[in-house]
């Protein structure tokens, strides 16, 4: 029987659907490929911004961590001082730079030998008057802040005589003594120089300290100073901190101590009698004048 003309091939026919469903295949996932590729071209829009951040942002980041460090520091730990002058030779130099504690005064007294920067601002010189301009006046705080510049009214002194003591110069051998007690000073004092060049005899007042520099015949010390506000002596509240560490240059790199002549036992016991004799003598006489009182009482009786 002849075939019939009229009715499609199956493989024609089949052939035709398997075409129409590749194309639609094709298309869609050209569709989904077109949508794609504005995201993946925004992520990596996106990472190359990342990438081309600017190098002063990040400069400026690292800058402003490092001050806020530097004023936390210097306001409450430790300050870098210069040593502008030859008072405290041989034990600091001009030009050395030191490391000053700001809070070992937060957990103990401050001592005799300990070596102290202080400000000498309404003590020994005038009070320091802020500039008028505000502009000038918050830069001044600023670099100050920083540790960039000083007021310029900043002294480095060693403690001889703490509150109550009584400091005198000079003994029949020419020594400096605290609370009669004679100070050995040729490991700190200049080579040469003699204790003091001048003779003084002083009782520290309250809240106050007796300062000396090392290098005795260059230093305006509390010797100096009669006609400053407690005959010389500075305040204690003056007193930024201790200094404890010359960190430059490397070749001075070194500590700095309390020279042992500061620690005989002599210095505190004789500090103690001294602030405790005139309750002593003033409790004994009460106590006799109260006992021949009652010894006169009796009689009458």
């Amino acid at each position: 029987m002849p075939p019939d003309l009229g009715a499609p091939a199956p493989d024609a026919e089949s052939g035709a659907g398997d075409s129409s469903t590749t194309e639609s295949v094709t298309a869609e996932s050209g569709a989904q490929t077109a949508a794609d590729q504005p995201e993946r071209q925004v992520s990596a829009s996106s990472r190359a911004k990342k990438r081309k951040r600017p190098l002063w942002r990040d400069l400026f980041v690292v800058v402003m961590v490092a001050v806020v460090l530097t004023v936390l520091l210097k306001a409450f730990v430790v300050q870098v001082f210069s040593i502008p002058s030859g008072s405290m030779e041989n034990t600091l130099l001009p030009g050395d730079r030191i490391l000053v504690s700001k809070i070992v005064y937060r957990f103990r007294s401050i001592a005799r030998g300990d070596v102290v920067v202080f400000s000498g601002a309404g003590s020994w010189d005038p009070p320091v008057v802020a500039p008028s301009n505000p502009v000038v006046r918050y830069w001044d705080d600023l670099v100050n802040a920083v540790g960039v510049a000083a007021p310029g009214t900043d002294y480095v002194k060693r403690v001889i005589g703490i509150p109550g003591d009584h400091v005198a110069c000079c003994d029949s051998q020419g020594r400096v003594t605290v609370n009669g007690v004679p100070l050995s000073e040729k490991s700190y004092i200049y080579p040469g120089d003699a204790p003091s060049q001048v003779t003084f005899s002083i009782i520290v007042p309250s809240g106050r300290l007796w300062v000396m520099g090392d290098n005795r015949a260059d230093s305006d010390d509390s010797r100096y100073r009669p006609d400053s506000p407690g005959d010389g002596t500075i305040p204690e509240s003056a007193v930024v901190g201790r200094a404890f560490v010359v960190i430059w240059p490397l070749s001075r790199i070194n500590d700095i101590p309390i020279p042992t002549t500061f620690a005989q036992a002599g210095l505190q016991t004789a500090a103690a009698i001294a602030t405790a004799q005139p309750a002593t003598l003033a409790g004994g006489a009460a106590a006799v004048s109260g006992a021949a009182l009652a010894w006169r009482r009796r009689r009458r009786r």
